[in-house]
């Protein structure tokens, strides 16, 4: 296959791992990469303690002390907590159910991995078998992106619930990282395509084509030699 189409597949697939393995790490290990980020006006309680910030990572979930205090619960993969308002009357949960699926992360980076070794070889079966791990990998972050989204939405409801809290949710960087990644692996499948249909195209128009003269008009008429 042409260089042209594998160097930008290869630079594509570099970048979505790149990005892949700095989300599959996340919280607690990077403070700055989470996927749903609260922001509390007037603090809440939760594990016995004030917070004013509470991060979701894949491995754990982050707050902020009023003290300005950064705190990781211990949990691993699936984790649950509990938030209640500062009075303490009233408290959610936002359950393992929601976070277990995060692991996905890891999963997609994974198979991202296993593409971007493949796209290297320059034969053809080889490279199609990158652009079809590629696109198994999208789908898998498709997956992640998907699982990212329902977080975000219950958590924003639940919080939503709490009296007399003035939370606000937002996305975080780890959940538009993952759009950006979705993005690159579909471009880098699709580059791996067009570049074997360029290939099959030029070489049908390599065949040795015969030449054939339409007789004229009075050449019907000739006697032919004997």
């Amino acid at each position: 296959m042409s260089r042209a189409f594998c160097i930008p597949g290869i630079i594509f697939l570099t970048a979505a791992l790149v990005l892949g393995i700095i989300t599959s790490i996340s919280l607690p290990f990077l403070p700055a990469i989470d996927f749903v980020r609260v922001h509390f006006g007037n603090g809440v309680a939760t594990s016995g303690a004030g917070m004013t910030e509470l991060r979701f990572g894949v491995w754990a979930p982050c707050y902020y002390a009023t003290n300005g205090a950064r705190t990781c619960l211990d949990t691993g993969h699936g984790y649950s907590i509990s938030i209640s308002n500062q009075q303490n009357t009233a408290n959610v949960i936002i359950g393992s159910s929601w976070t277990r699926g995060l692991a996905v992360h890891p999963v997609a980076t994974a198979v991202t991995f296993i593409a971007f070794l493949l796209s290297f070889s320059t034969h053809t079966t080889v490279t199609l078998v990158s652009s079809l791990v590629s696109f198994l990998a999208a789908f898998l972050t498709l997956i992640a992106f998907a699982i990212d989204i329902a977080l975000y939405g219950f958590v924003h409801h639940e919080i939503g619930k709490l009296p007399d809290v003035d939370g606000r949710t937002r996305t975080s960087a780890a959940f538009w990282m993952t759009f950006v990644t979705l993005l690159l692996l579909l471009l880098a499948g699709c580059t791996v395509c067009f570049g074997r249909r360029r290939d099959r195209m030029s070489g049908a128009a390599s065949y040795p084509m015969s030449s054939y003269e339409k007789p004229s008009f009075f050449s019907r008429f000739r006697r032919n030699k004997v």
